[in-house]
């Protein structure tokens, strides 16, 4: 049977968790009293911002609590040229907004459902200490909010998600992004940050195939995705949507893998990292030319863009990057330094060799 993108399943997903949660209330599973506010704390709202753009490091040397407010928003977006599919997303974008904080904040994190949503969803957040990493406290119907409260204990970069039955048809349509708990001495800095996100989608046409397409629970089930992409589409981040610098700024990527089903082989064509944060924690690897991240995790690479040229962002598995669409740009401008890279020198014929044993 194959699942189509209808008003006819939405209801049948929407009954079924409806019917959940009342029997979870009926069980004396209630909503649990809201913990103690920390009212000694400043109070900051969070600055959150869309791929592939990063809110503003943390100067503050203090934890604060920090207001997150979320939208959950189902819409339909372009996967590709003349391709389109209805996203599950966290603030309309896919992957989900950025979220930043410091290691000793305390989060008070607002989850709002669109009232034009289908489906119920909630929110699993790696960062979280927590039953369900906050799944738990936030299921949330259509035109409804919820809200819970959780401390930043473990800095590093995570991977949120939601993580409503059935899991993997919300993680597949799009319902992922990144929270940075930054450590308490904060980060190095660097020229320029960027946010870039791998997911793999599942669509009943063929790649390529026009018009909206509905999502394949058959092509998810056998993990044979039509398209692997960075930032929710095909050529996210080519042309006009390339990444900027200029050479000689250091640059931070925070790299996360939504999946659901995919290991990714992060590249970047020209470049070598001087550092990688592997599964986005605190230890780093020096020197690294492709870094794996496992679906549901994260890295951060740092490098120097030491000369001008494009150089492709690519999943180095390579057949995603040239025929599923895993491939970005980041074209660095300035001036030629040709002690590091010469560009050819020359394109020339050469003799042909003789046959082995002739005079």
């Amino acid at each position: 049977m194959k699942v189509r993108h209808s008003h006819r399943i939405h209801r049948s997903l929407f009954a079924g968790a409806l019917a959940l949660a009342i029997s979870s209330v009926f069980a004396g599973q209630a909503i649990a009293a809201k913990p103690a506010a920390a009212d000694t704390l400043p109070v900051i709202n969070a600055v959150l911002t869309s791929p592939p753009e990063v809110p503003a490091p943390i100067t503050r040397k203090t934890p604060a609590k920090v207001l997150v407010e979320l939208e959950m928003v189902e819409k339909d977006m372009r996967l590709a040229d003349g391709v389109t599919y209805n996203f599950w997303t966290f603030g309309g974008t896919v992957p989900g907004s950025f979220i930043r904080v410091r290691q000793g904040d305390t989060v008070e994190f607002k989850l709002k459902n669109a009232h034009s949503s289908h489906m119920s969803h909630n929110i699993d957040l790696h960062a979280v200490t927590g039953q369900g990493g906050g799944a738990e406290a936030t299921f949330t119907l259509p035109g409804h909010e919820t809200q819970f409260t959780f401390k930043a204990l473990n800095p590093g970069l995570y991977v949120y998600h939601c993580a409503m039955a059935p899991v993997a048809m919300h993680v597949a349509n799009g319902m992922y992004g990144l929270i940075l708990v930054e450590p308490e001495e904060g980060l190095a800095p660097v020229d320029k940050e960027f946010y870039v996100m791998q997911g793999d989608f599942y669509t009943e046409g063929a790649n390529g195939e026009p018009g909206l397409q509905p999502f394949s629970l058959e092509k998810g089930i056998a993990e044979h995705p039509d398209y692997v992409v960075f930032n929710g589409s095909v050529g996210a981040l080519t042309g006009d949507n390339a990444l900027k610098a200029k050479a000689g700024e250091k640059i931070r990527m925070f790299v996360g893998n939504g999946g659901p089903n995919l290991v990714s082989s992060f590249h970047v064509i020209g470049e070598i990292f001087d550092k990688v944060y592997t599964e986005g924690g605190s230890k780093y690897q020096e020197n690294v030319q492709t870094t794996l991240i496992p679906a549901g995790g994260s890295a951060v690479v740092e490098f120097k863009a030491d000369v001008p040229g494009n150089f492709v962002l690519v999943d180095h598995s390579i057949f995603r990057a040239f025929h599923k669409g895993a491939l970005g740009i980041l074209k660095v401008e300035g001036e030629k330094k040709p002690e590091i890279y010469s560009s050819q020198q020359h394109d020339i014929e050469y003799p042909e060799a003789a046959p082995a044993g002739s005079k």
